[in-house]
């Protein structure tokens, strides 16, 4: 019986959030790509927590949207609740976090890829790479079928060879029961790829009925909705929201989960994989923190066609029984009903060192990978790696050069960079604590950091990139104006400053030197500014952040020139540091393994000194010199 052959110029493997993104940046550059899952309906799933975005995720969204990707936009689209997290803190840790409805989250992408020129959708199994002279001419599904290609992107997320435990059950399936692909793990190892095994869990799903609010805490979203898509109309994100609530695990809870640690897979030996360290499940944090007599759980809504509600920081692979009576000791739930188990997932992943900046295989010319098949946890993650592969993968195939962000950059190039360059024992997770540049790298401006990048790659549209430089010279203009606006220690400006429990003028100053008090802020000095212009929301705020950090954003833009100047110091391809006489064993041990492209990337590597560093800095000057 003949066998299916067809063409298409990108394969993008599995259609979770990175596989969406990918696809999406493919097709958007006029690329002719088919996007496989093993099910349609399985399209941008959440399979554990029910939001996107949080503390540094937020950031990956917005900067996802400046770049010309979809996430931000979905969710705008299908939030039922929103907050911006760390507002007591400063701006470079403020972040947007969505409660999302599941369904409708899904639905509304699969709509966007289905309604997407030059992409087409497929229900299959891929269980077999074509790779010739080490690079990738297609794939081939469980039923035959042939697609040649130029380029593959795999995001096959957590389903290669999964299977989902809780006590002695284990059901050889992917998240939520699908299909897990039970195949590709050993083309890939045939191919030279290095597996991983890694493990994520879940909590369980109560039905909403069963659960007493009377006894929690209810956690409301924000009065004034921030969107997280910078093309978002604010005014059409101003919705009724609905409630989360807060609850607390207590001495009760923990007793039966330490009577029970035996019976959990996580402590009996059945798993195999490494879990993420930061988003522990609810045995290892009773274990780990046996001090603290209660923890947080959050009870939030699946979506507003449901009763599903899910236990947040619960997260467990316990019997059932256990399951039962633990979330039974938890205030509100003492009656609760579980719809779903909760449970843990093992997979299959790979060792990110084999991948270049540009996420692209060393050793498989055109096979690039994205997502937690990648080492990451995360939603957000997952779609900042996907838009970059797939971006990456257009350009290959274009003979353009790759999409390199660094680490001065974006969260994403924090991400990227930690992946291809760090030794990751465990699921990847980030966090705004990871960016060393994070004052410049705020989720408010992702569209002025990024949107030039998006616009030439041909994600941005010129109208929208339009809208972004005429931002840009908004809040430049405005700040240099209000630095020259004299302010009088008139009896007026006394009072205002009284009214506003800051210190009385003693001799003349600026608009934007009152700004730089921690108590005063743009509007606050409306009645002073005469020459005032109505400006946009956004213009305000960029305003305000630019003047009262201004001493400290200069002094980190001089500590990104420094970092500039190590990105730009390249390193040759496929070399052998044994050359480079002075090196110390590890340094060559590391550096031959990792292959950097750059001074940079080389200096972040584990077992690479400053010492080491200095040397290739040394080594570098004299093959310039002696190359003339």
């Amino acid at each position: 019986m003949p066998s299916v052959v067809e063409t298409y110029e990108v394969c993008v493997v599995g259609a979770g959030h990175a596989g969406c993104e990918a696809a999406l940046a493919c097709a958007r550059l006029g690329l002719e790509t088919i996007l496989f899952t093993i099910s349609i309906e399985s399209i941008a799933m959440m399979p554990c927590n029910p939001n996107i975005g949080g503390s540094s995720k937020g950031h990956l969204v917005r900067e996802v949207d400046a770049l010309g990707g979809q996430m931000g936009i979905a969710i705008d689209h299908t939030f039922i609740q929103s907050k911006m997290l760390n507002q007591s803190k400063g701006p470079a840790v403020h972040s947007l976090r969505a409660q999302a409805d599941k369904a409708e989250y899904s639905r509304f992408m699969r709509r966007t890829l289905e309604q997407t020129d030059h992409l087409t959708l497929r229900q299959a199994e891929v269980t077999e790479f074509i790779v010739t002279d080490g690079i990738i001419k297609g794939v081939k599904t469980y039923s035959g079928a042939t697609y040649y290609c130029k380029a593959v992107v795999l995001c096959t997320g957590t389903y290669l060879r999964a299977r989902c435990l809780y006590g002695e059950v284990i059901h050889e399936t992917g998240p939520n029961g699908l299909q897990a692909a039970r195949r590709l793990s050993d083309s890939l190892k045939n191919h030279g790829v290095e597996l991983f095994r890694f493990k994520t869990g879940t909590p369980a799903r109560i039905d909403r009925r069963s659960i007493d609010f009377s006894k929690m805490e209810e956690q409301l979203g924000d009065a004034r909705v921030v969107p997280f898509s910078f093309t978002t109309d604010p005014e059409e994100v101003q919705i009724e929201q609905v409630s989360c609530w807060l609850t607390y695990t207590n001495d009760k809870t923990h007793e039966i989960i330490r009577d029970n640690l035996h019976r959990s897979p996580l402590f009996s030996g059945m798993i195999e994989g490494t879990g993420p360290r930061y988003c522990p499940s609810i045995e290892d944090k009773v274990v780990k923190f046996a001090d603290k007599n209660r923890h947080q759980v959050f009870i939030e809504p699946e979506g507003l066609s449901t009763n599903e509600m899910y236990v947040g920081g619960m997260s467990s692979s316990l019997p059932e029984d256990v399951q039962y009576q633990m979330y039974r000791t938890v205030p509100g739930l003492e009656h609760a009903k579980i719809v779903r188990n909760a449970y843990a997932i093992e997979y299959d992943c790979i060792n990110p060192r084999q991948l270049k900046p540009s996420l692209e295989f060393k050793a498989i010319r055109g096979c690039f990978s994205a997502g937690q098949f990648n080492g990451s946890s995360g939603y957000e993650e997952a779609a900042g790696q996907g838009l970059i592969a797939g971006i990456n993968a257009a350009m290959y195939i274009k003979g353009q050069e790759p999409l390199i962000l660094d680490r001065s950059q974006a969260y994403i190039g924090v991400l990227i960079d930690d992946l291809v360059t760090k030794e990751n024992t465990e699921p990847y997770r980030m966090m705004t604590s990871r960016a060393e540049y994070r004052l410049i790298l705020r989720q408010d401006n992702a569209d002025l950091r990024l949107s030039r990048i998006g616009y030439e790659i041909g994600l941005i549209s010129k109208e929208r990139y339009d809208a972004v430089v005429k931002k840009e010279a908004l809040i430049a203009k405005e700040v240099e104006r209000i630095s020259h606006v004299a302010v009088g220690a008139s009896e007026k400006v006394q009072t205002l400053l009284q009214e506003h429990q800051s210190v009385p003028l003693k001799t003349g100053t600026t608009l934007a030197e009152l700004m730089r008090r921690p108590e005063l802020c743009y509007e606050d000095l409306e009645e002073l500014d005469l020459n005032r212009l109505a400006l946009p929301y956004d213009v305000i705020e960029q305003v305000n952040i630019h003047v009262k950090y201004d001493g400290y954003i200069k002094r980190q833009m001089k500590q990104v020139a420094q970092f500039k100047k190590l990105e730009h110091k390249k390193l040759p391809e496929h070399f052998d540091y044994h050359q480079v006489k002075s090196l110390r064993t590890e340094a060559i041990q590391k550096l031959n393994l990792y292959q950097p492209s750059s001074v940079g990337q080389a200096s972040r590597i584990s077992g690479v000194s400053p010492a080491d560093i200095s040397v290739l800095l040394v080594y570098l000057e004299q093959m310039k010199y002696r190359n003339g």
